[in-house]
C-alpha cells in the first residue's frame, strides 16, 4: 500500500520561483501525492503556474484554493484544518524551495515505524542556496533530544521540511485555524511534541531553502544569526510568543501527557513569580534550547522577566 501525501503549498507574490519548486515535486521517488495550494491574494504569474501545472498533472493531482489573506502562518493554518483534504501524512511546503527528490520517501519510511494512532512529526535539516541557487551552508545542526521541554521556548526545524501523520493533524484541526502563534511549524512541533507524540529531527537535509529578500524568516545559521535570535529573548520576544502559545494551548491541554502537563503547569506558573522562585522554577521545569549559548540566554531571559 502506497501511503498518500497531501502537499499543503502556501503561496503569495511566488511567480518567480513556483515552478521549480513544483518540478520537484514531480521528481520525487515517492509519487502518491496531492499538491492543496492556498494562494494568499498573489497579483504576479503565481496563478499562471499553478494552471499550468494543473493542466499537466490534471485537476485532481493540483487544488487551489484562496487563503485567509492574514499572514504565512494563518495560510498555512487554514490549509492544515481544511476538511476537505485527507490524507495518511501532510507536507508544509514554501513555494521556493528545492525538494531533495526522496525528500517524501524519507518521510514516509518514518512515519510507517509510528502506529496510526500515535501523532508523529518528521523533520529535517535544510541545505541553504542564494537565489541563484549557489551553496551557502546547512541549518544549524540540533543534537539534543526533541520534545515538549525544547519546543516550549525553541523550534528545532522550518516548516519547508515538515511531515506529519493524521493523528497530528487532527490535534492541529482541534486547536483550529485561527490560533494566534508565532510561527505554524513551531506551533505543529509544540502539539505533536506535547500530545504525547513522536518527533524525528533527521540530520540529513530534505531540501534547497532558498535565500533571498523576499524571505519572511531567514535561516537561523551562523554566529551573528543565532546572537540576533538570543538578543530577541533579551528584548521579549520570546515572553509575547509564549504568551500566544499558552493561550493556543487551552483547546487541547486535556490531549497534554501527564509529564507534558505537568511541565506546561511548572514553566507557566514559574513566568509569574518574582526573581528567585521564578528563576528556580523555570529551570525546575525542565526546559532547554539546543545550544550552550541558548541555554545560557534562557537563563538571562529568566532573570530579566522576558520568558
Amino acid at each position: 500500500m502506497s501511503h498518500n501525501v497531501a502537499i499543503l503549498l502556501c503561496t503569495y507574490q511566488g511567480g518567480p520561483y513556483l515552478a521549480e519548486q513544483l518540478e520537484s515535486f514531480g521528481a520525487q521517488t515517492h509519487t502518491a501525492w496531492t499538491v492543496w495550494a492556498s494562494d494568499d491574494g498573489s497579483r504576479d504569474t503565481t496563478h499562471d503556474v499553478l494552471k499550468s501545472y494543473q493542466q499537466t498533472w490534471g485537476p485532481d493531482r493540483l487544488l487551489v484554493r484562496a487563503g485567509p489573506r492574514k499572514g504565512f502562518a494563518a495560510n498555512f493554518m487554514s490549509l492544515v484544518c481544511r476538511e476537505e483534504i485527507v490524507a495518511d501524512y501532510y507536507a508544509m511546503s514554501d513555494q521556493d524551495d528545492l525538494w531533495h527528490a526522496d525528500k517524501l520517501e524519507r518521510a514516509v519510511q518514518w512515519l510507517n515505524t509510528v502506529p496510526s494512532d500515535v501523532p508523529a512529526l518528521y523533520c529535517t535539516r535544510t541545505e541553504l542556496v542564494d537565489e541563484g541557487g549557489g551553496k551557502l551552508g546547512y541549518s544549524p545542526l540540533f543534537t539534543r533530544p526533541p520534545s515538549f521541554r525544547n519546543a516550549l521556548v525553541q523550534n528545532v526545524a522550518g516548516g519547508n521540511t515538515m511531515v506529519f501523520n493524521h493523528a497530528a493533524r487532527e490535534l492541529l484541526k482541534a486547536a483550529g485555524p485561527d490560533v494566534k502563534i508565532a510561527a505554524h511549524d513551531w506551533w505543529v512541533y509544540i502539539v505533536v511534541s506535547g500530545c504525547g507524540g513522536k518527533v524525528f529531527y533527521d540530520p540529513t537535509p530534505s531540501l534547497l531553502y532558498r535565500q533571498h529578500a523576499e524571505n519572511l524568516i531567514g535561516a537561523n545559521t551562523g554566529v551573528r544569526a543565532r546572537i540576533e535570535r538570543i538578543g530577541k529573548l533579551f528584548r521579549g520576544h520570546l515572553k509575547t510568543w509564549t504568551d500566544q502559545h499558552v493561550v493556543a494551548l487551552e483547546p487541547i491541554i486535556a490531549s497534554l501527557s501527564r509529564d507534558n502537563l505537568s511541565t506546561f503547569e511548572r514553566f507557566t506558573s514559574a513566568r509569574k513569580r518574582s526573581l528567585i522562585p521564578r528563576v528556580f522554577g523555570i529551570w525546575r521545569s525542565g526546559i532547554y534550547r539546543q545550544t550552550p549559548l541558548g541555554n545560557l540566554g534562557l537563563l538571562i531571559a529568566a532573570i530579566l522577566n522576558r520568558i
